[in-house]
């Protein structure tokens, strides 16, 4: 198969879709792997370490669409990107599809077979793919967090940890699945007064076991997030519904709630936002201010580590690529029930229900 690597042209997107070690697997099982030039630039892999490793450097984006049989990206394609897809063409990146109506309207006008990294899932009911970046962003959070409660950065001038005789941060975290356990994991080294509120007991009774009590646990209810919201320094929202638009937990009426100076990062941001305060921002500018409170909503929070996230992305995405370009599209689907739940869009239809549901587009 020949699977194309074009760079990525988000704003402030360093991450690539191959690292040269996964190229050179590839290529010892004998596709073809077409990288544009520069494309791993912003990870330190030179055209040169992509070339040892066997692949074949182009030009421009067009030129690797054209060539290519399978594009493989890292975050959701622009619409100048989708505009280079063609029928029967493999795309294989995250997309975020539920919040994201012109993409999703550009992938089927191309007629594209599109897999989105985010709800491809395990026998176990997890989704590989998304974990590693999930990690990334959870943990990510609470060092953003930090930082912004800093007086110079606007914040209130607290510092996470706090000092012997004075109160830590108090961090609040909503969902507590794989990016929620990391930002937990992280404020707790940090030593802040952690709180996580989730909807599923057994899941509360697991990270009480994993953190040894030394986190406050709740079960999600409206008043209980009311309540939590307003006395945290620091809310991270990281609730997940595998392919869907993120619930609204947390009002505009709560954040007005918060202290002046206090903040809020929400990583559901992708899947629209947990926040009703929330809207998408870049690195380039990051965060907004709504009531006092300061708003983190970057939709690709994992491209400012972009060496770490795409190095810990290939190592979970490699496997499902080599199935698809070994198999084929329609073969690699069949072997694997979990793999086929990537599939977003194809030959012109949605084909996720939970995208479909969330965009009315049946």
């Amino acid at each position: 198969m020949k699977i194309g690597v074009p760079k990525e042209i988000k704003v402030h997107e360093y991450r690539v879709g191959l690292v040269p070690g996964s190229v050179g697997e590839l290529v010892r099982s004998g596709h073809e792997i077409l990288i544009e030039t520069l494309a791993g630039a912003g990870i330190g892999c030179s055209d040169d370490e992509y070339r040892a490793a066997g692949a074949v450097i182009l030009p421009t984006a067009r030129a690797v669409f054209e060539a290519s049989e399978c594009i493989v990206k890292v975050k959701e394609p622009q619409l100048s990107e989708c505009a280079l897809l063609r029928p029967g063409q493999i795309l294989f990146t995250y997309l975020h599809l539920a919040a994201d109506r012109p993409q999703a309207e550009a992938l089927m006008t191309s007629g594209a077979h599109a897999i989105a990294y985010e709800t491809v899932s395990a026998r176990d009911g997890s989704l590989p793919l998304l974990t590693p970046m999930s990690e990334v962003a959870g943990r990510m959070s609470v060092q953003v967090g930090a930082t912004l409660l800093q007086k110079a950065a606007g914040g209130s001038g607290i510092l996470i940890g706090g000092v012997p005789g004075t109160a830590p941060a108090r961090v609040l975290v909503i969902g507590g699945g794989v990016a929620g356990t990391a930002a937990a994991e992280i404020a707790l080294g940090m030593r802040a007064a952690v709180t996580v509120i989730d909807k599923s007991l057994p899941r509360l009774r697991e990270l009480d076991a994993r953190f040894g009590g030394q986190v406050r646990t709740l079960a999600s209810t409206a008043d209980t997030i009311e309540r939590e919201v307003a006395a945290s320094d620091l809310v991270i929202g990281s609730v997940l519904v595998p392919g869907a638009a993120a619930p609204k937990l947390v009002s505009e009426k709560m954040i007005s709630g918060m202290r002046r100076g206090s903040v809020v990062v929400d990583i559901a941001i992708d899947q629209g936002g947990c926040f009703a305060t929330s809207r998408p921002t870049t690195h380039a500018e990051p965060i907004y201010v709504v009531h006092g409170v300061t708003h983190y909503c970057v939709t690709n929070m994992p491209g400012a580590v972009p060496r770490t996230s795409t190095f810990a992305l290939n190592a979970a995405t490699l496997p499902y690529l080599r199935l698809l370009a070994d198999r084929g599209l329609q073969a690699a689907l069949s072997s694997d029930p979990g793999f086929a739940a990537g599939l977003n869009v194809s030959a012109g239809k949605v084909t996720c229900p939970a995208v479909a549901a969330a965009l009315g587009l049946y």
